[in-house]
């Protein structure tokens, strides 16, 4: 079995107008939690956050759309690389502008990213991927993910981008990639 390996650097990042380009994911799980009066079940909706390496708070996984690759690639690459879990991505949940503290480079020296974030519905956690050893999972409710969410733009994909597409039945609006 080969062992995965995180891509670092940037000589392959993407930029477009002085924004650094970004590709990230919510990613999604359900779980039925069984009423004990009425020995029914009730299917709620759980995403993945994971720790920060830079401070407190939590985030989803994300980071630089390379040029070698697509949006969706590297948002599936990112939830590999960072929460080592793999899933499906079904709906894009839109382009989240915000002005990054360490980024700054000369392709975007005031530090500005734009990300595409995704949802991705997950059906396999990994036991060990890239960033085991910096990162911890963790599974929460919508509400709870709000409150723990360390990045205002981050809880703006959670609750505008994810939230409305729950409330609007979680239609799968992207294609299913075929298996090789």
């Amino acid at each position: 079995m080969s062992e995965l390996v995180a891509r670092t650097g940037r000589h392959q990042q993407r930029y477009e107008d002085g924004y650094r380009l970004i590709a990230g994911c919510i990613p999604f799980k359900y779980t039925y939690v069984e009423d004990d009066e009425c020995g029914t079940s009730e299917k709620i909706v759980e995403v993945l956050m994971i720790n920060s390496t830079s401070g407190p708070g939590l985030l989803f996984p994300k980071g630089g759309w390379e040029n070698d690759e697509t949006a969706e690639e590297a948002a599936e690459r990112e939830a590999m690389e960072e929460a080592g879990v793999r899933g499906d991505l079904v709906h894009f949940l839109g382009c989240y502008s915000f002005k990054s503290k360490t980024l700054q480079d000369e392709y975007s020296p005031e530090g500005l990213c734009r990300a595409a974030m995704y949802a991705l519905h997950v059906n396999e956690e990994l036991e060990s991927w890239p960033e085991k050893s910096h990162r911890e999972r963790s599974w929460l409710k919508i509400p709870e993910a709000i409150e723990c969410c360390r990045h205002v733009w981050m809880r703006e994909a959670l609750e505008k981008g994810f939230s409305n597409w729950y409330n609007d039945g979680m239609v799968t609006t992207l294609p299913k990639k075929r298996s090789p």
